[in-house]
């Protein structure tokens, strides 16, 4: 349910296909300038549920609370998630998993089946300072976990999980500018999944 440094990396470049969701026009407009040269990244303007994607990203805080933002969604539509995330939390992080780290738990759904937990705070409600990179962190820790994770029953993250649907991270209560946010994913992409020769554009 966690990165596992143990485990043998996925082919070079080679990485999941990636759904920024937007529910405003501005965040859907920074996704769409990042996804303009990036094979496997695509835009969905609406609900992050509507998609059909295999995973979701929440981008909790460090402690798995699950209450504002899209994370409330995600408990309306789950209502175990919250504390399914918290049981992961605390079972490889002793109750709190830092920015930068990512869980997967099971969502108990068809589709998407599996919730990545990437905290972009410490704690809830934080409004996150103009030079934060904290976006940056939860998206190269989604990837990474892509990479190099396993799921509760042992499988690679990477054989269960295709496609995956990413909302602004720290956009909401964390105050992040959308360029800003879309800027840093796409820094966190092109590290880990970039061809050879390519130059990031955002």
């Amino acid at each position: 349910m966690t990165a596992d440094s143990e485990v043998e990396p996925t082919e070079p470049n080679r990485g999941p296909r990636i759904v920024l969701c937007a529910v405003n026009d501005a965040m859907a407009e920074a996704w769409r300038r990042i996804a303009a040269d990036r094979p496997g990244i695509q835009v969905h303007h609406g609900s992050i549920l509507e998609i059909g994607t295999d995973a979701v990203v929440s981008p909790a805080n460090s402690f798995g609370l699950m209450r504002g933002g899209i994370d409330a969604v995600y408990s309306t539509a789950w209502p175990t998630i919250e504390q399914r995330v918290r049981s992961a939390v605390l079972a490889f992080h002793g109750g709190e998993l830092p920015v930068g780290e990512a869980v997967v738990v099971a969502t108990g759904a068809v589709r998407p089946s599996w919730l990545i937990s990437a905290p972009t705070m410490r704690e809830p409600s934080t409004t996150l300072p103009v030079d934060t990179v904290h976006p940056y962190l939860a998206a190269r820790a989604v990837f990474r976990t892509w990479q190099t994770g396993r799921v509760e029953d042992g499988r690679p993250v990477s054989k269960v999980i295709h496609s995956i649907a990413i909302p602004g991270l720290g956009t909401g209560v964390g105050g992040v500018s959308p360029n800003t946010c879309a800027r840093q994913v796409a820094a966190a992409w092109d590290e880990l999944f970039a061809t050879a020769g390519h130059t990031a554009s955002a």
